[in-house]
């Protein structure tokens, strides 16, 4: 059984989560500038086998696309042709930075740590792979 891999697709940077082979526990693995995340993203199904790609999918309240769905879609071009034997689910991740920000708070992170954008990003990635477990 192949580990999941969630993206938290960002314009400047990019969050990460896997699960572990058994694919029972979500855990943040880093944040990329999403200008290297497909050689990331190559580099590490090289070196473990992930058994699907989980990649957020914003929308607005009223269901609609949000605006950076135009470039997720450009990467998920990229991703399929670049790793065309792990396949890509969407998951909704509405509100996925906010609890982000959330747990940084419950967990007693300083103010100045939770200015952290990269971990708010990679805590976002965990999130969206825990509810995917969640509702597996």
């Amino acid at each position: 059984m192949g580990r999941l891999l969630a993206i938290d697709f960002g314009k400047v940077r990019t969050g990460i989560a896997v699960t572990d082979e058994l694919q029972l526990i979500a855990s943040g693995l880093t944040t990329v500038q999403t200008k290297d995340l497909l050689t990331f993203l190559k580099d590490y199904t090289d070196k473990e086998a992930v058994e699907l790609f989980l990649v957020g999918e914003p929308k607005q309240m009223n269901n609609e696309p949000s605006e950076s769905e135009a470039l997720i879609s450009n990467f998920l071009k990229k991703l399929e042709k670049a790793i065309p034997a792990i396949p890509i689910k969407r998951v909704d991740e509405r509100f996925t930075s906010k609890m982000a920000f959330q747990t940084m708070i419950d967990s007693g992170l300083s103010k100045k740590q939770r200015k952290n954008k990269a971990l708010v990003d990679e805590i976002s990635a965990t999130l969206i792979l825990q509810n995917y477990l969640h509702y597996k």
